[in-house]
């Protein structure tokens, strides 16, 4: 307490609680005004949390939510060396000063290269990221990037290339990625890949799967994403999907009768579809998938975790006929809870389509437990 160690000894019966409550800590908030901030894109009436900009360290190591060093203090920076705080999750997007000030809206960002420095130097490993806006930080700036963070292998962990996101309520001009960009900048990313892999064995650099898609190209094999460090930033799910499909195992009793019905996102749906597909004409099982186009965001958010609850229904009302059951993919629910971005619940769903939905988890085990019931 205020710099002052203090030293409680608690006696207990064995089961017996503890009785005390741990108070928890208040998010630092951003105070960068980035280009492409997804949350100053949102529009009114969606979940009150997803307001929330934070740019916290202590978020960051426990819960893998990216920042961009832009607020520490030295107590901070103390702090994390000390205690040991990695690895963090960092947002480069760009290591040319210029650039990354222009891409943060903070003409006062510190150098991501000095602060890079300072950590790797103290050991502290990092996850980083880059968010890809054509005309800004592509091309020539993207090796340029990858170039400087190269060098601070073996601490620099991961590094993302993700496509940014645009929704029809974004205030800046910023073009989305085209399939052009993509595939240049899966060149550049493949010609980093073999330049790690020569050199230490590891791919260390990754494309985001959007990428992948929106460039028309096959993913690279499973293996290349090693232990798939940044699959909550989008990179490797596809291939991890795909290759859970072939290992997986069918129970021998199966719902053929009852008619299912799932959606996704529409950069998703080309591979559900294939899955899908395949099970039913080799289980003659009745499920049927539906993509949902984004009309909330806008037609360019294409990721499944992304839609909320009105374009689901406004998408199924036209479809549910006579299917029985609704499966929905849980990424499209908050964590722990049945509620939508838009705070639609499984409930309001169930009631506006007269049909019972039912949450499952978004793999291909998940939807075989959807289908029979499993710990439902």
């Amino acid at each position: 307490r205020e710099g002052e160690k203090i030293n409680f000894h608690i006696a207990r019966k064995d089961g017996e609680e503890f009785g005390m409550e741990f108070k928890p800590f208040k998010a630092m908030i951003c105070k960068n005004n980035c280009i492409f901030c997804f949350v100053k894109q949102l529009p009114r009436g969606l979940r009150k949390t997803l307001y929330i900009k934070d740019e916290d360290y202590r978020m960051s190591f426990l819960y893998g939510n990216y920042i961009t060093l832009t607020n520490l203090s030295k107590e901070d920076r103390r702090r994390i060396i000390k205690q040991r705080l990695s690895p963090l999750y960092i947002s480069v997007h760009s290591t040319n000063k210029a650039v990354r000030n222009k891409l943060l809206g903070n003409t006062k960002a510190p150098d991501i290269l000095k602060e890079l420095k300072f950590f790797t130097d103290n050991r502290i490993r990092l996850h980083t990221q880059i968010v890809l806006c054509p005309g800004y930080n592509d091309r020539e700036e993207l090796q340029r990037t990858l170039s400087d963070l190269y060098r601070f292998y073996p601490y620099v962990l991961s590094i993302a290339v993700v496509p940014v996101g645009l929704t029809m309520y974004r205030k800046h001009s910023l073009h989305p990625v085209e399939k052009e960009d993509a595939q240049d900048a899966i060149k550049i990313i493949e010609s980093f890949q073999k330049r790690f892999k020569k050199k230490h064995g590891d791919t260390v650099v990754y494309g985001a799967d959007e990428l992948y898609i929106k460039a028309e190209r096959p993913f690279p094999p499973l293996k290349e994403y090693e232990d798939l460090p940044q699959i909550e930033n989008g990179v490797g799910m596809v291939p991890l999907f795909m290759s859970l499909v072939k290992k997986l195992k069918l129970p021998k009793t199966l719902q053929r009768k009852k008619r299912f019905l799932t959606f996704t996102g529409l950069s998703f749906y080309p591979f559900l579809k294939k899955f899908i597909e395949k099970l039913s004409e080799k289980e003659n099982l009745n499920i049927d998938v539906i993509p949902v186009e984004n009309k909330f965001f806008g037609a360019s958010i294409t990721v499944t975790g992304l839609l909320t609850g009105r374009d689901v229904i406004k998408t199924l009302s036209d479809r549910i006929g006579t299917h029985e059951m609704i499966l929905v993919p849980d990424t499209v629910l908050k964590n722990g809870e049945n509620i939508f971005l838009d705070d639609i619940t499984l409930k309001d769903i169930e009631e506006a389509l007269d049909v019972p939905a039912r949450k499952i988890k978004s793999t291909p085990e998940g939807l075989i437990k959807g289908v029979t019931g499993e710990g439902q």
